[in-house]
């Protein structure tokens, strides 16, 4: 075997058909267990050991139906990157059709959205059920730039027979997330796919560009409605008398008056207009305002916080292979929120020492590197915001009297599989514990 693993210059600097001839060998060696004639690329190897886990047929893939147009609408309208389509298609459809290629925008679940460009890569697309509404995990399609840009949380190329499934080894795709900029959550996925005759490495390049453009464009979007909410709360929080921030309905910060400013409140899922227990401020009465809220503290004297409204358990819930929640429950009621990457690496780690961690023990779970301490407390102080009064420090630790439930993937290879903590990684090669 070849050690070298075929990158995409390799690739492209080859005949097309040299090229695809040489990874369908490295493709049924994989898959019959024998010793392939290329190392395929570390992102390609990774994600074929996910997708043979989930016993999918590597010559049809599964199929998990296409979405009604009404949900697809419902989605289109829901996400965020709605407001920047222009953006994404002028960026990425001048490209497709010069290469004979097509456009696709997913959303956070790989559900295809939006699709553009050459009308003849259109239709073979819909033979191979690349359609709007069509779902592109790996779970569905196997090894894609879509799917697996989704598990890796970064761009990816994926050319002709990288694809596991042996219907799409005509393809070449290339992907990038776009993120939300104010808090990197994950939105959905801009993808640029076609012949694989065509491919270019400089395409992975293109798209990545085009994601950040739309990001930078949603981050001066955002600027400009927290600045018309500012303008409108003013008025009203120079009425309120005590604690009291105007937010907009992510949270975000629009003003605030009788406490120190803050950027953001994290708001639970469930969330309008009335008294409502927020983690990080205690019990509060919510009033609208247009695109946001106007949140009141309630005042409980010295101790700041109504009685039986601690939290008692905290679930942190892993199994799902890209979206992942901590719940926690109270004398106030439950509330749930959805965690970012990092965020969830670190909690995991926490959850699996309840006698608690130092920052530098942290910074060596999640780095490998002990001397990380400030990132790893600039998380931390992030992460505290929203479960406040549910993690402690010194060490860092779920508070005392809080029970700890973690939920975790059944098999160990697909916990967090976007990450390469090494605390993580070690997760993932150990046996599980009952």
């Amino acid at each position: 075997m070849n050690d070298e693993p075929l990158d995409m210059t390799r690739l492209s600097a080859m005949e097309p058909h040299h090229a695809s001839h040489l990874l369908s060998g490295v493709h049924a060696a994989a898959l019959s267990g024998e010793s392939p004639p290329y190392r395929p690329r570390k992102v390609i190897s990774e994600s074929w050991r996910r997708v043979r886990r989930h016993g999918l047929d590597p010559d049809q893939g599964a199929h998990s139906g296409l979405l009604a147009l009404d949900e697809v609408e419902h989605r289109r309208q829901s996400s965020p990157l709605g407001a920047v389509l222009p953006t994404l298609r002028d960026g990425l459809k001048a490209a497709a059709d010069e290469a004979w290629h097509i456009m696709v925008i997913t959303d956070a679940e790989g559900r295809v959205l939006w699709r553009d460009g050459n009308l003849a890569v259109q239709r073979k697309a819909d033979h191979l059920g690349f359609s709007v509404g069509a779902s592109w995990t790996e779970e569905v399609a196997g090894t894609n730039a879509i799917g697996t840009s989704l598990v890796a949380r970064g761009p990816v190329q994926v050319h002709s027979a990288e694809h596991f499934v042996r219907v799409y080894h005509p393809l070449s795709c290339a992907a990038a997330p776009v993120r939300d900029p104010r808090d990197g959550r994950l939105l959905g996925i801009a993808d640029i796919s076609g012949p694989a005759a065509a491919i270019r490495p400089a395409t992975l390049a293109l798209v990545t560009a085009v994601a950040r453009v739309a990001e930078g464009e949603m981050r001066e979007r955002h600027r400009e409605s927290i600045d018309r909410l500012r303008s409108l709360a003013a008025p009203v929080l120079a009425r309120v008398g005590g604690r009291a921030l105007a937010v907009d309905r992510n949270g975000w910060t629009a003003g605030v008056t009788g406490m120190l400013p803050v950027d953001r409140v994290p708001l639970p899922k469930a969330f309008g207009p009335g008294r409502v227990w927020l983690a990080s401020l205690g019990m509060c009465a919510v009033e609208p305002l247009p695109d946001g809220w106007l949140v009141r503290v309630e005042e409980y004297g010295p101790g700041g916080r109504e009685q039986g409204t601690e939290a008692s358990r905290v679930v942190l819930d892993l199994r799902q292979p890209r979206q992942w929640t901590v719940s926690v429950s109270g004398g106030a009621g439950s509330w749930a929120q959805d965690l970012t990457p990092r965020h969830a690496e670190l909690l995991y780690v926490l959850a699996r020492h309840p006698e608690g961690r130092t920052a530098a023990q942290l910074a060596a779970d999640l780095f490998g590197d002990a001397t990380r301490t400030v990132t790893v407390r600039a998380e931390l102080s992030r992460v505290r915001r929203t479960l406040s009064g549910v993690l402690d420090h010194r060490p860092y630790r779920f508070a005392d009297g809080v029970r700890v439930e973690l939920l975790e993937p059944a098999e160990p290879e697909d916990l967090l599989p976007h990450s390469s903590a090494p605390a993580v990684l070690a997760a993932r090669s150990s046996p599980r514990v009952p």
